[in-house]
């Protein structure tokens, strides 16, 4: 029988997940797995990612490949994922999420209210210079790309600190580079920061990659990562827009907050709602997230989101 091939990029990053993917894999349906490498525009181009085209920019070749047959499933950073389903395609399973939180990687071992007036701060991600400079207005704002090794050798070169995800640091065994880590009340994340998503194409799957992505896919988080990019969906926001976004289960209680920022950080809007969760299918409780993603996301545009950010038709 041949081996189930997982498409994935090459950065080590990418690398790194999905072979923790194909570990599991492997164990659970008992076939051999291998990584089959696809090269996007966006490991290629120096231009920013909000340039490129933002989440998408990495997404695009990968499913291009899968449609093509040229491998059975994808490993994705969810939070790179657009919103919109693709056509053919559909998310076979999301796994139990990890550190949802960003951050910190500072020279001297700085926290970011440590670092000195004026510090060089680098990031690619337009929701974390908002929070930046709704933090601290005097840092400088430095916008970077390139993967996690060559980011953290900055930091004591021409950078103070830069700003990754905590969990892509734990999958490269590098978290020993943080200096603090946010915490998601006072700085959300990205919707669907710290999990993984596996796409396959629609239909009828093998038996036995039935059987893995059943394995793989953690209900909780779904649910969690679901109702955070049910967000990002109804504000129509896209790359630019810097939006943060948080769910929680305490209890049998889904918790959903959602922040929206002027680029400049000088503003915010934030909305928060619950649900309790039913017990049921996975399909019921799926609606419940719908519906209070929604009142998040009407709460946010009636107080005026798409005057802050590029949301709901705004033109900020």
């Amino acid at each position: 029988m041949s081996a189930l091939r997982i498409g994935t990029r090459g950065s080590a990053l990418a690398v790194a997940q999905s072979t923790l993917i194909l570990d599991r894999l492997a164990a659970a349906t008992g076939r051999d797995v291998e990584l089959v490498t696809v090269t996007s525009e966006g490991d290629t181009s120096k231009a920013s990612l909000a340039t490129l085209g933002g989440t998408g920019v990495f997404a695009s070749a990968l499913r291009a490949a899968l449609l093509a047959d040229e491998c059975d499933l994808l490993v994705h950073s969810l939070k790179d994922l657009p919103t919109a389903v693709h056509p053919g395609l559909t998310l076979g399973a999301i796994p139990a999420r990890a550190d949802a939180r960003d951050a910190l990687c500072a020279r001297d071992g700085l926290t970011l209210d440590q670092l000195p007036e004026g510090a060089r701060v680098g990031t690619g991600s337009p929701r974390r210079v908002a929070q930046l400079r709704a933090r601290r207005q005097d840092l400088e704002v430095i916008d970077i790309r390139g993967n996690v090794d060559s980011r953290l050798a900055r930091v004591g070169d021409d950078l103070d600190a830069v700003l990754l995800s905590a969990a892509g640091l734990t999958r490269l065994g590098r978290l020993d580079a943080a200096t603090e880590l946010l915490g998601l009340g006072f700085w959300p994340s990205a919707p669907g920061q710290g999990a993984l998503a596996i796409e396959v194409r629609e239909g009828d799957q093998p038996a036995d990659l039935e059987k893995g992505l059943r394995a793989l896919d953690h209900r909780e988080s779904r649910l969690l990562v679901t109702a955070e990019r049910e967000v990002l969906a109804g504000l129509e926001a896209g790359c630019a827009a810097p939006i943060g976004a948080t769910a929680v289960v305490d209890a049998g209680l889904l918790l959903l907050s959602a922040t929206v920022y002027r680029p400049d950080g000088t503003e915010r809007l934030t909305a928060s709602h619950g649900v309790t969760l039913e017990p049921g299918s996975l399909q019921s409780q799926l609606a419940e997230v719908d519906d209070v993603a929604g009142r998040v996301v009407d709460e946010l545009l009636e107080n005026g989101a798409a005057a802050l950010a590029p949301v709901g038709g705004g033109t900020a």
